[in-house]
C-alpha cells in the first residue's frame, strides 16, 4: 500500500517585479527622492526598463500546479529555465511561500537547492554537518553515529575541520550532498546543483539517490537538466512549461514530450544555426529526418536516420568537410559522423545546399546527447558550433531479434554480430 507524503493542490506563486528595496537606507531615500522629483531611478542599469515603470508589473512563476507523490517515489521535474522547477522545490523546502494554494508534506525534508544549501561559511566541515543535523532534528548521537559514513562519501575527510568558506564550489557540493542524503530525511530534494561535481561524483550521488529511493523507501524529487540521469533515477516525471503542468507521466513520455519542445531546426532569432567569422558560410538548418523524410525531435536506436545541413555560400568554398560530434552527458565524446574520413568532402559554388548525410542503422544507445557541429575548409575551421540542441536517442530492436537492448549493462554503441555453435 503506498502512502502520499506531498500533496499539492492548486499552488500559484507571483512574484511582483519593480521597485523593492536597494539594500540600504541612503540608497533607498535617493530612489524616493528621485520618484518625488519624478525623476528616473538612479540606480536603474543602461538598457534596463525603469523600476518605477515596472511597479504594479507581475509574473506567474507557478500557476494552479498541482499533484501528489508517495512514500518511496522518485520524482524527476524537467522544463526549460524559466518553466518553474526551482521555485516549486523552494516551495516545497519551505524557503518561500505561495502566493495561493496548499502544500501538504509528510516527514522530514532534506533539501538541496543550490551550492552549500543550509550551511555557515564561517564553520567548519564538521560543525555544519552537526549544524544540518540539528536543523533536520536529529540528536547529536545520531549524527555522530552517520559523521563517518557522510565524511567518507563527500571525500573532503582532508579539509573537514577547515571553514567551509574556503572551500571550492565542488567540495562545498560533495559535503552538502553528503549531508542531505545520509541524515535519513524522509523526503530528499535536489535541484540541478550535482552539475559542479565532476563525472564520478555525480554518478556516486545518482547511485546513492537511487539507492534512497528503492532501498531505504525515502521519497527523491530531483531536477535536472540531464535527461540521462532523470530517465535513470526516476520512473515518473512532472513536466513544467511556463510555470503550469504540462504532463504527469512516465519519465519516458514526459522527456519525448519534453523535447518535442525543443525540435530542429534550432530557431535562432536571425534564422541561422552559426556563420563563420567573415559571413562566407552560413548553416541555415540541421534537421534529423526518418526515411520517409518525416522531421524527428529524437531518434530511435537502430533505425535508419538521415542528417541535413542547409547551407549557403557566399563565395565558392573548396573542400568542404562536416563533422557532427556526439557527446554524453559527462562531456565524453562518443561518437563522430566525419565527411572527410567517409571520403567525402564537397566544393560548394556560391548560393544554397542540401548536404545530406544518411547513417543506416543508428548505433548509439538510449539516452541524451550533446551535439558539436564542426566545418572546414581542408585545414581551417570554420564554424564551431557547440550550443545546439542535445539529441535524445530511444531504445530501439538494434538486432531485428524482437528484444531491447539490455540499458542494465550500459555501453556507448550497439555492435553489429551473428553468432553461432559448432562442436568441439
Amino acid at each position: 500500500m503506498t502512502n502520499t507524503v506531498i500533496s499539492v493542490e492548486h499552488l500559484t506563486k507571483q512574484y511582483d517585479l519593480g521597485v523593492i528595496g536597494t539594500g540600504t537606507i541612503s540608497r533607498d531615500l535617493n530612489r524616493w527622492w528621485a520618484r518625488v522629483r519624478k525623476q528616473p531611478d538612479p540606480y536603474t542599469r543602461i538598457g534596463q526598463k525603469d523600476a518605477f515603470e515596472r511597479i504594479g508589473e507581475s509574473i506567474l512563476a507557478l500557476d494552479d500546479v498541482s499533484f501528489t507523490v508517495q512514500q518511496g517515489e522518485a520524482l524527476g521535474i524537467i522544463g526549460r529555465n524559466g518553466a518553474g522547477k526551482s521555485t516549486l522545490l523552494k516551495i516545497l523546502s519551505r524557503v518561500t511561500a505561495p502566493s495561493s494554494g496548499v502544500v501538504k508534506v509528510r516527514g522530514r525534508i532534506g533539501s538541496l537547492l543550490e551550492v552549500g544549501t543550509g550551511f555557515h561559511p564561517e564553520l567548519t566541515g564538521r560543525e555544519n554537518v552537526y549544524l544540518n543535523g540539528a536543523i533536520l532534528g536529529m540528536k547529536k548521537e545520531e549524527v555522530t553515529r552517520k559523521f563517518d559514513e557522510i565524511v567518507d562519501f563527500s571525500g573532503v575527510e582532508k579539509f573537514i575541520d577547515t571553514p567551509v568558506k574556503r572551500y571550492s564550489s565542488g567540495m562545498y557540493v560533495r559535503l552538502a550532498f553528503a549531508v542531505a542524503a545520509h541524515l535519513d530525511p524522509e523526503i530528499l530534494i535536489v535541484d540541478e546543483v550535482l552539475a559542479v561535481g565532476d563525472a564520478e561524483f555525480q554518478k556516486k550521488c545518482l547511485g546513492k539517490m537511487g539507492d534512497v529511493s528503492s532501498k531505504e523507501g525515502r521519497t527523491v524529487l530531483f531536477v535536472s537538466h540531464n535527461m540521462l540521469a532523470i530517465e535513470n533515477l526516476c520512473k515518473n516525471s512532472i513536466f513544467l512549461q511556463n510555470g503550469s503542468i504540462a504532463m504527469i507521466d512516465s519519465t519516458n513520455q514526459a522527456i519525448k514530450k519534453y523535447l518535442s519542445t525543443t525540435s530542429y531546426p534550432d530557431q535562432r532569432p536571425n534564422g541561422i544555426i552559426s556563420s563563420d567569422r567573415d559571413g562566407n558560410l552560413r548553416i541555415l538548418s540541421l534537421e534529423f529526418k526518418d526515411e520517409t523524410s518525416s522531421q524527428m525531435g529524437s531518434v530511435r536506436c537502430g533505425q535508419n536516420i538521415v542528417v541535413i545541413f542547409d547551407v549557403q555560400a557566399e563565395k565558392p568554398i573548396k573542400n568542404l568537410i562536416i563533422l557532427l560530434i556526439f557527446k554524453d552527458n559527462y562531456g565524453n565524446r562518443t561518437s563522430v559522423l566525419n565527411s572527410y574520413d567517409a571520403g567525402f568532402s564537397f566544393d560548394l559554388t556560391k548560393g544554397k545546399h542540401e548536404i545530406i548525410c544518411h547513417i543506416p542503422h543508428f548505433s548509439l544507445t538510449p539516452g541524451l546527447f550533446q551535439i558539436e557541429l564542426k566545418i572546414l575548409s581542408g585545414n581551417e575551421t570554420m564554424i564551431w558550433e557547440k550550443n545546439l540542441p542535445s539529441l535524445n536517442v530511444n531504445t530501439g530492436d538494434f538486432h531485428g531479434s524482437g528484444r531491447l537492448p539490455n540499458q542494465k549493462w550500459g555501453g556507448i554503441c550497439q555492435l553489429q554480430q551473428s553468432w553461432t555453435i559448432r562442436e568441439s
